[in-house]
């Protein structure tokens, strides 16, 4: 039979339509969703406010290396300061971000905001969900409980790896390090995933994203390769067993982050996710 509409491919070029606005934000976003997780991009100005009167389980704020752009992060009792360059895991309940300086941030939430999931540009997409995708499992909560976790990401570069592993309860993001010059074609990583979507967030530079469908037993089926091209910002979602790569043209230095949920258990087990000490794998994983 042919393929659901969420076993294709979601190329959501945001940068070619407009923003909607959103309950409790001073200013319009877009909204693209997977599976399990809901991507929100926003263009925002100095003093503009992105809020969440109650978010029903953890999220996390992306402030891209723009100049001059920072946040004052507050939920529950706790404020803090987030610069450029960062990475902040934001408690259940209610919360606001208050912007400074101005620029493109990006809010990475659970499909468990269904408030969000059902604004995405590609919500139709899901109405059928794919049943290659496993579901949305919580894994245990962080160590001293729910609070404001703040990570500046130049903190986390490591020799030899362009990854930046962090994961919440349901979530798992990786802002990749920044790529000045063109990918090298000779040098690309095509793979696939079992039971999992990935999310590739393009908040600067041009991409190109080659994509491979598996072939059944009905040739009459099959679905010929992609190779989607994308200007920022956009997100590509990739469902399960579709073989990917991605690539970044151009004069534009690259910005990528790839979002799954929930985290990625191959990932925790080779010790690369940076927050894991915070963050403890469930007991069976960590056992197997």
């Amino acid at each position: 039979m042919p393929l659901l509409s969420s076993q294709i491919a979601t190329f959501s070029r945001q940068y070619a339509h407009a923003p909607q606005p959103l309950a409790g934000d001073s200013c319009p976003s877009w909204v693209t969703r997977g599976a399990n997780f809901v991507v929100v991009v926003t263009r925002a100005a100095d003093g503009d406010t992105l809020a969440r009167a109650h978010n029903p389980d953890e999220y996390i704020l992306l402030l891209p290396d723009t100049p001059g752009l920072g946040a004052t992060v507050e939920a529950g009792a706790e404020r803090l300061e987030a610069g450029a360059d960062s990475l902040t895991i934001v408690p259940p309940g209610a919360s606001s971000v208050r912007i400074r300086g101005g620029g493109l941030v990006a809010r990475i939430f659970s499909a468990d905001a269904a408030d969000l999931a059902a604004l995405a540009d590609n919500a139709a997409t899901y109405a059928t969900p794919n049943p290659d995708v496993a579901p949305l499992v919580a894994w245990p909560e962080p160590v001293g409980g729910f609070r404001l976790r703040h990570y500046r990401l130049a903190d986390y570069v490591k020799e030899g790896s362009n990854m930046r592993i962090f994961r919440s309860c349901k979530l798992m993001v990786n802002p990749l390090l920044k790529r000045t010059v063109p990918r090298d074609v000779h040098k690309l990583s095509p793979h696939s995933h079992v039971d999992f979507e990935q999310g590739s967030l393009a908040l600067s530079g041009t991409y190109v994203h080659h994509l491979r469908y598996p072939w059944g037993p009905d040739m009459t089926l099959w679905r010929a390769d992609e190779a989607g091209e994308m200007d920022s910002p956009s997100l590509l979602v990739v469902p399960p067993k579709v073989i990917h790569t991605s690539r970044n043209v151009g004069d534009q230095p690259g910005v990528l982050v790839d979002i799954f949920a929930p985290p990625r258990l191959d990932f925790s087990r080779k010790g690369v996710v940076c927050n894991a000490d915070e963050y403890p794998m469930p007991p069976e994983a960590a056992a197997a």
